[in-house]
């Protein structure tokens, strides 16, 4: 036996899983480029988190239908990809199922594969009409133009394509199991509870042509495999791998509760502190003085980077958006979709400039979102709420909106009038301090 096709199925293995192994790296060094932050607390309620929302799919069910379409194909693509190890081995060895010494549990493995993969099948032909023929408002949004909306169909073609080569790899194998006097090393092994009914469609054909249409889906399958693992880190889809990450450091804080800038804080109690020299030089006066919110990527924390990296694109978030709903610019989808570009952007002027960020003359803020997005937020926390992955635009809001208040004093009139009332009246309204609790004296 040529040991050729072995020897080759190793050089693809190798360039698919260097070249996937190469993007992660470029992933995991363009989250590094966020401000540190510890989420390393708590983590039983961190697992619990990732369990019952990444693996568990609790979120998802919120919507039933979508919901119950998605657990179908994530658990058959799970499942069924556990038969990539058999394929493996079975292409740098040269031999055929070798799995299938575990006998009548082989028989049920494969039977499972195929039962699911067929429902996956299913499940995806209805996820491609509910997004073409359908055409649900919240895939047709704005921001989901162009390749956003090519690359949700890319992903559905693309489980389309590989499960239909899966039970047409093994319709042609369990015809060829079945040969009289037997077929190469086609032995009989596995059960096929769906391919058995596409077998039929080989019969009279020469047995040589039906080993050739074997083959050519066994190839076409792993290779599409590949293809698609490498796929995954220009696409939406990679929340397959960073859902996990992603649901782990999550904020455990209540949703309505925000952080303070450490920066703002140290400078509050240095002015309450009584022994203080507000004339004292700096300690450290070459120090960058840190930048109040964010105004580019760099200035959002690693959680938030990777949050715009899972975003899976659903719009669940945006379809439960009031400011949205009521026609307001703001889409909180958009704004995860913006801050991956903008990374993806930094990112490649990183590689481009041998490691080192070279400015260019663009920042998040107002080359990608624009001011009326951030203000029209009512700050509800509906879409961190919606979001099968824990993902929060709301605090890439936020930080944005303090940049905009404490670094430019872009704040809208209404707020900077209120804000200066509090300073000067104690309160929002702009009456003498002396008058403020008159209310209390009205019937």
């Amino acid at each position: 036996m040529s040991i050729l096709p072995n020897i080759l199925f190793a050089i693809i293995l190798v360039i698919g899983i260097g070249y996937f192994t190469k993007n992660v790296r470029k992933l995991i060094r363009n989250i590094k480029l966020g401000q540190d932050v510890n989420r390393n607390d708590n983590p039983s309620a961190r697992w619990k988190n990732m369990m019952m929302i990444a693996l568990g799919q609790s979120k998802m069910v919120k919507r039933p239908v979508a919901g119950f379409l998605h657990i179908i194909v994530y658990v058959g693509f799970i499942i069924i990809n556990l038969e990539v190890l058999e394929i493996i081995i079975d292409g740098l060895f040269g031999t055929h199922r070798v799995f299938n010494f575990l006998g009548v549990f082989y028989n049920f493995l494969i039977a499972s594969f195929e039962i699911l993969a067929f429902l996956v099948l299913v499940a995806v032909i209805i996820f491609w009409i509910r997004r073409n023929i359908t055409k649900l408002q919240r895939f047709w949004k704005p921001e989901m133009q162009g390749y956003p909306k090519k690359d949700a169909n890319y992903i559905l073609y693309f489980e389309m394509v590989l499960m239909t080569l899966f039970l047409l790899m093994n319709a042609a194998d369990y015809h060829l199991q079945f040969v009289p006097g037997g077929f190469s090393h086609y032995h009989q092994a596995g059960s096929f509870p769906i391919s058995q009914f596409i077998a039929p469609i080989f019969d009279g054909m020469n047995n040589s042509a039906v080993f050739m249409i074997e083959r050519a889906a066994w190839w076409l399958h792993i290779c599409g495999i590949l293809v698609f693992l490498n796929y995954l880190y220009f696409s939406k889809h990679l929340h397959i791998l960073l859902a996990f990450p992603n649901t782990y450091f999550a904020n455990l804080n209540p949703q309505g509760q925000f952080n303070n800038l450490e920066s703002v804080t140290n400078e509050v109690k240095l002015m309450m502190d009584p022994s203080a020299d507000p004339f004292a030089a700096p300690a450290n006066p070459d120090a960058v003085p840190a930048k109040f919110g964010a105004s580019d990527v760099q200035d959002l924390n690693w959680v938030q980077l990777l949050n715009a990296y899972t975003c899976t694109e659903c719009g669940r978030c945006t379809s439960s958006c009031p400011a949205n709903q009521t026609g307001k610019k703001l889409s909180p989808r958009k704004i995860m979709m913006d801050t991956r570009d903008r990374l993806e952007e930094v990112g490649k002027n990183i590689d481009a400039n041998k490691g080192t960020f070279v400015e260019d003359g663009k920042t998040l803020l107002n080359d990608y979102i624009t001011t009326e997005e951030l203000w029209a937020c009512t700050s509800c926390n509906a879409c961190v709420e919606e979001c099968p992955v824990n993902i929060s635009p709301l605090s890439i809001i936020m930080d944005m909106r303090r940049y905009l208040v404490m670094e430019q004093s872009a704040a809208p009139m209404e707020l900077n009038n209120m804000m200066t009332n509090i300073e000067n009246n104690g309160a929002p309204w702009q009456y003498n301090q002396m008058d403020r609790l008159n209310w209390k004296n009205e019937n």
